[in-house]
């Protein structure tokens, strides 16, 4: 459950180390920062109605920049919230090697927020079971799952939030496309898979390099994951770059993917079970929403580089 500071194979947000060398701007810059961050975690919960008047939110805190973010913007909101609600941040202490198990402690009780540590010896199941060069996330998170459901039933959770953030979203898509032959993605909120909690990802639309600077301005106690943290051939690592690339060649190319994912089309995608393929007809009725099939779209025209797009593509992924 702890993650790393940054994606394992990424580098730093250079901004972040940069902008303290003057101090005026380093503090209009995370004034912005500030604004925008407590906005879009704001804007997600009202979208998708996270929390609600009474809920008590059990922040799952790992260790790493996500999960801490997470809760110190949840602690701002909840001050000028119009509505009621509790904050209980809870750490799965999963006994890995030496896991300085007194920092997130201190950290929490120097806030005065309520939480709780549930210790677990999950680290040395995983590394009996997953034979050593395979992946060990997919079983990780089924354990860390089941035990954090557990505990949000003992607190009396009604909610449970998680550090998701854009990026996170985006990756999972394209690993599900790439990988995994389906258009699936990352959701911000849903129903736990026993049926009995209720899970949010309030850092749904915050891009993580933001994540970044916010956590070395806050000054966060990360603690580095020696699970998911020490795998850098993941191919989740391999998108996340990828990811970066592009957004670093095409600002916005992120934002867009993201907001695509709320703006589905089902008429021009292929499943056959959303939409009635088999039984489509014409009505006569003049359709504003429907496709126009044979016009050149202006929007998805190649750009300057295009040509070489698709090889691009096909080396980050077979890095």
């Amino acid at each position: 459950m702890n993650a790393p500071d940054l994606a394992p194979g990424l580098a730093p947000n250079p901004t972040a180390t940069t902008l303290d060398r003057d101090p005026r701007r380093l503090a209009f810059e995370m004034n912005k920062l500030s604004k925008r961050l407590h906005r879009q975690v704001g804007q997600a919960i009202v979208d998708y109605n996270m929390i609600e008047a009474g809920d008590k939110v059990m922040v799952c805190l790992s260790g790493g920049k996500d999960s801490y973010a997470l809760l110190d913007i949840l602690l701002g909101l909840q001050k000028r919230a119009p509505v009621r609600f509790e904050i209980v941040a809870v750490n799965l202490d999963q006994k890995q090697p030496g896991f300085p198990d007194h920092v997130l402690p201190d950290y929490l009780r120097g806030l005065g927020v309520p939480f709780h540590i549930e210790t677990q010896d999950t680290y040395s199941i995983v590394k009996r079971l997953v034979p050593e060069g395979n992946t060990m996330c997919s079983l990780c998170s089924r354990l860390r799952r089941g035990i954090l459901y557990r505990v949000a039933g003992e607190l009396g959770a009604t909610k449970i939030a998680l550090g998701h953030h854009r990026d996170d979203m985006v990756v999972t898509l394209l690993m599900n496309m790439f990988f995994g032959g389906r258009l699936k993605g990352m959701p911000p909120k849903l129903v736990s898979d026993d049926g009995r909690h209720t899970v949010i990802r309030p850092l749904a639309a915050v891009a993580e390099t933001d994540l970044e600077r916010w956590a070395v301005h806050r000054q966060f106690p990360i603690i580095p994951c020696t699970l998911c943290g020490s795998q850098d051939n993941l191919q989740r690592v391999q998108i996340r770059q990828m990811v970066r690339d592009w957004e670093r060649q095409y600002p916005g190319r992120t934002d867009n993917m993201l907001h695509a994912m709320g703006h589905v089309t089902l008429s021009h995608l292929m499943d056959r079970r959303l939409f009635p393929f088999t039984t489509l007809a014409p009505t006569g009725t003049a359709n504003p929403d429907g496709d126009k099939a044979f016009d050149e779209d202006d929007d998805c025209g190649p750009s300057p580089s295009a040509s070489g797009s698709a090889s691009v593509v096909q080396l980050q992924l077979d890095r």
